[in-house]
């Protein structure tokens, strides 16, 4: 009887909702939104919303220890987990873009406070959703209509070790992990499709913290075809839910024209994205200072035509050869300066296609680096021009937070682009 008394008290407490409805167009508001088709299981104390795979999505604090409720966690389908904060809203937009600040464990990210998963709510959130699990084994599912059944049976076997499967699976399918997405996915709350149709960068610089290591190398059509037949698969019911896509890894633009837009085009295709109930489908990769100089006119004027908006983020990471030469980029100044200024010129000619710019800020970096990116930002432009964002993206040691944050508002005034920090993201 025990028993029975507990299932009945579990089952009143959770509002099971199998299929919602969010917003179809990502929008930047000053509350927290979820877009597209999701299930959701709320508690007294948390809202827990999953993908239609029944995988779980987002945890969102709703009474007790949790800081607000503009904030929440969310699961990436690598396996990955994030911390949105509200930052004040009027502050995070001023440093993002978003009304939001996208927290991972890095010390790159640790400028805006705090590793905010070692925070005791947020324990405690992964807790009640490890309880949850266990209360909704113990439902007697015969008691819930079909489409409830059929919603908590596909939950019920996304435990967390076939969770952790799965991103791994993710992995293999691409051919590693994710280390970092573009910052222009912020546009689309980091939710795209990853394909990789080049391996390694060009340079392998001895800043950067998420290189592979490996020479720049082209994949084959095959190998990208089989790639988007495998991701069709391991989204599944969840497809629907995606109008985005990454190419990686790291300088997807040195791939060519030619397996740039053929990738592209078969996404869209295999991937069925005009299906998607999202609208403004987008595209991201990566450049840098030689692949944007080496790029043809015809890629652009064919990337312009696509159903995609199109994203490349090049970096540039300073305008000044002592600089470049401390992070151990082998550029030089000067070609620095011809890649912003084709930036700026293709920004102008194609309406569909955007590149931004990202440049280093953090401790120890001559004083003559930020003036060579206002060089670059400001004296080179006549007025404000809203297309082709600048992200300063915080080296391992950032030194005083105050201080960087400071200096970044100040360039952030005289800049003559929009310009934001920069937060790594995986996937």
């Amino acid at each position: 009887m025990a028993t029975e008394t507990t299932k009945t008290r579990n089952t009143a407490k959770l509002k099971i909702i199998p299929e919602k409805y969010g917003a179809t167009e990502y929008l930047k508001i000053s509350c927290p939104l979820r877009y597209g088709i999701y299930g959701e299981i709320s508690t007294p104390s948390y809202i827990f919303g999953f993908n239609r795979n029944g995988e779980i999505k987002t945890i969102q604090g709703r009474a007790g220890d949790w800081l607000t409720s503009a904030e929440w966690l969310k699961r990436t389908a690598g396996d990955d987990w994030q911390y949105f904060s509200a930052g004040g809203y009027a502050g995070a937009f001023n440093y993002t873009g978003e009304y939001y600040i996208p927290l991972l464990p890095y010390q790159t990210n640790s400028i805006f406070g705090q590793n905010a998963f070692k925070r005791d709510e947020v324990r405690e959130a992964f807790a009640a959703w490890r309880r949850l699990q266990k209360e909704v084994e113990e439902l007697e599912l015969p008691d819930f209509s079909p489409d409830k059944q059929r919603f908590l049976k596909r939950i019920l076997k996304m435990t967390p070790e076939k969770l952790r499967q799965r991103g791994e699976l993710l992995h293999r399918i691409i051919g590693g992990m994710v280390t970092v997405l573009p910052p222009d996915t912020r546009h689309v709350e980091y939710d795209v499709i990853p394909v990789t149709i080049a391996d390694g960068c060009l340079y392998n610089c001895g800043f950067c913290r998420v290189k592979t290591g490996l020479g720049f190398s082209v994949r084959t059509r095959e190998a990208v075809v089989k790639q988007l037949n495998e991701l069709g698969e391991f989204y599944g019911r969840d497809l629907i839910n995606y109008n985005s896509v990454f190419l990686g890894q790291h300088d997807a633009l040195h791939a060519g024209r030619d397996m740039i837009c053929y990738a592209a085009e078969k996404a869209w295709q295999v991937l069925e994205m005009e299906k998607s109930v999202m609208k403004g489908p987008c595209l991201f990769f990566f450049g840098s200072v030689d692949s944007i100089l080496a790029a043809e006119e015809s890629l652009f004027e064919t990337l312009n035509t696509l159903p995609f908006s199109t994203y490349i983020n090049l970096g540039l990471e300073s305008g000044d050869n002592k600089t470049l030469s401390i992070l151990g980029k082998p550029v030089s100044a000067k070609k620095v300066d011809r890649a912003f200024d084709r930036m700026l010129e293709i920004n102008r000619k194609y309406e569909n296609v955007e590149i931004t710019a990202n440049f280093v800020i953090g401790k120890g970096l001559p004083e003559s680096h930020l003036p060579s990116i206002l060089e670059l930002t400001r004296n080179r432009l006549s007025r404000f021009y809203p297309k082709g964002a600048v992200y300063l993206s915080p080296l391992e040691e950032i030194g005083d937070k105050n201080r960087l944050l400071t200096r970044f508002n100040e360039f952030k005034t005289l800049c003559h682009l929009p310009a934001y920090i920069y937060l790594i993201q995986r996937l």
